[in-house]
């Protein structure tokens, strides 16, 4: 009987819970190529994405989420990669969208990648953060995580916190909770801005570029139209990016950020007073972690 019970208890748990724990799933089961068809390759747990003169290529989740916990394993383009950006980020669709981005602006060979972060919210960026690796990103798979709940978004490398954007809605300042996304990931040329403001070109005769992902797990809540709202948001063990555990980083990740933002931060918008004329926006004057 106690048997019974808690197969029935469990089979509730699935039937109700919006939240979907994807964690066996394969890159093929979970996204699917937009563009690059061509030269592109996504089988089992293995997407590559190609750019070369014809065209760069990407892949897309297929559905879209509200809140979960976002990651893959990445392996960036070697050598001289000026003029490619390499993206993994989460964006919904329209001129208000949400976004939470890693981006990853190629260099010339011996030069290092920069790790370029952002958060839109309305469609509304301007939030960047900017980290030199401390690691070499082209010699080997590392793993890059968003984690986006209610309370916070989290950018994480190998485990490690690099940047926090808390929610401030209760002030007035915008937070993505309302617009469920998908999630991206695109190779392109953007050598009019990627590396040194564009003036390092790409250099063609490296083609083909590849990137190389592995490993995509979304631990997310899928999201069905407005009803999801309330659903992803709700304090439920289903809802596990709720619990407070997940609601501010504990002192041995803090203490991890620092580090890394002490050490290899290039970039912050919040200090960036001649950018905003001395009016930083309005999150920077809040407790950012």
């Amino acid at each position: 009987m106690a048997k019974f019970e808690k197969l029935l208890v469990a089979f509730f748990i699935f039937a109700v819970a919006p939240s979907i724990v994807l964690v066996d799933a394969t890159f093929a089961d979970s996204m699917y190529l937009t563009w690059g068809f061509q030269h592109a390759s996504l089988q089992g747990d293995n997407l590559s994405l190609v750019l070369d003169q014809s065209s760069g290529s990407a892949a897309q989740t297929k559905i879209p989420y509200l809140f979960g916990s976002f990651e893959s394993l990445i392996k960036l383009v070697p050598g001289n990669s000026a003029g490619t950006v390499t993206a993994y980020y989460l964006s919904s669709t329209g001129n208000k969208h949400d976004e939470i981005d890693f981006e990853f602006l190629g260099n010339v060979s011996g030069q290092p990648y920069i790790i370029h972060t952002n958060v839109f919210t309305q469609g509304n960026g301007s939030r960047e953060q900017q980290f030199y690796p401390w690691f070499d990103p082209t010699a080997d798979f590392h793993n890059y995580t968003i984690h986006w709940n209610p309370t916070e978004i989290v950018w994480y490398i190998d485990s490690i916190p690099i940047r926090v954007f808390r929610n401030y809605q209760n002030v007035g300042i915008a937070y993505p909770n309302q617009q469920g996304m998908s999630v991206y990931t695109s190779l392109w040329n953007a050598d009019n801005w990627a590396t040194r403001g564009g003036l390092d070109k790409i250099n063609w005769s490296g083609a083909p570029f590849i990137a190389k992902f592995n490993q995509f797990r979304a631990r997310a809540c899928p999201f069905n139209g407005p009803g999801s709202i309330y659903q992803c948001a709700a304090n439920t063990p289903s809802n596990w990016w709720t619990s407070p555990v997940y609601k501010q980083l504990g002192y041995a990740s803090l203490g991890q950020m620092n580090w890394v933002r002490s050490n290899y931060m290039i970039y912050d918008y919040c200090k960036d007073t001649i950018r905003f004329n001395g009016q930083l926006p309005p999150e920077c004057y809040q407790p950012q972690f």
